[in-house]
């Protein structure tokens, strides 16, 4: 995909890896970014940087909550009529807790969902009948390994993961014949605000934001459908197909004892 000119739309850019993807997609050239998060002061700071990387960039931010459907459908509808077609979407915004299943809490596990999974959709599904319009468009999905891997302890959090990745999928094989794309991005653990606040699993190196957004660029560029990220990305997948008891064991023995 040839990012130069294009309009961007990133959700969960005020931090983590949606900034770190917003850094990166401004470094190739986009005419327009559309910034989403609820903290509007955050965003606007986010603004201002990447204007400072491209001063021809156009960075809009757009303070919004995903899992209010109604404000989505509108914002989605405003943006478009003000600032023109959106080229790429790419859907970072999420949330995790860590807990035992035993010991889950019902507002964290629906926060989860309402946001990881049905926030995605509801942008997508806002954005995606536009792009058909234009028969233009990408759509990133932001999963995780957990997509792939489930680990103890995130349950909710895997599901969401695992969910994204069939949606995904689904949608592809919808989509193609109108010219636009779906992409699953799955990152490892990441260096990010909202894993300081996890209890890391044994063995695992977190990646920085900002290789991540890397690898998101160099896929969109080779046309890849599934972005895996990280050697140990690749080595629990491959795990998963060869000797998914072997992969359990292993990630009982990883999973934190103090959680």
């Amino acid at each position: 995909m040839n990012l130069l000119g294009k309009t961007a739309f990133v959700t969960g850019a005020s931090r983590g890896i949606g900034r770190a993807i917003a850094e990166e997609l401004t470094r190739q050239g986009l005419a327009k970014i559309i910034l989403v998060a609820r903290d509007c002061d955050t965003l606007q700071q986010v603004a201002l940087d990447l204007q400072a990387i491209n001063p021809d960039l156009d960075a809009i931010p757009l303070a919004l909550d995903l899992t209010q459907p109604v404000e989505v459908n509108t914002a989605i509808a405003q943006t478009w009529r003000d600032h023109g077609p959106i080229h790429l979407l790419v859907n970072c915004a999420g949330v995790a807790h860590q807990n035992p299943f035993l010991h889950s809490r019902f507002p964290e596990v629906y926060q989860e969902i309402s946001l990881n999974l049905l926030g995605l959709y509801c942008v997508t599904r806002c954005v995606a009948r536009r792009m058909v319009s234009q028969q233009e468009g990408t759509i990133v999905n932001v999963s995780s390994l957990m997509g792939k891997v489930a680990a103890p302890t995130m349950a909710t959090y895997s599901a969401t993961k695992f969910a994204i990745l069939g949606f995904s999928q689904a949608l592809r094989g919808e989509l193609a014949a109108h010219n636009i794309r779906v992409v699953t991005l799955l990152p490892t653990l990441t260096d990010t605000d909202m894993a300081k606040g996890l209890q890391r699993f044994r063995w695992v190196r977190a990646m920085t934001a900002g290789r991540v957004a890397q690898c998101l660029v160099q896929g969109l560029r080779r046309n890849q459908t599934e972005i895996l990220v990280g050697w140990q990305s690749h080595l629990a997948v491959w795990c998963q197909r060869l000797a998914p008891q072997l992969l359990e064991r292993v990630l009982l023995l990883a999973t934190p004892q103090s959680v």
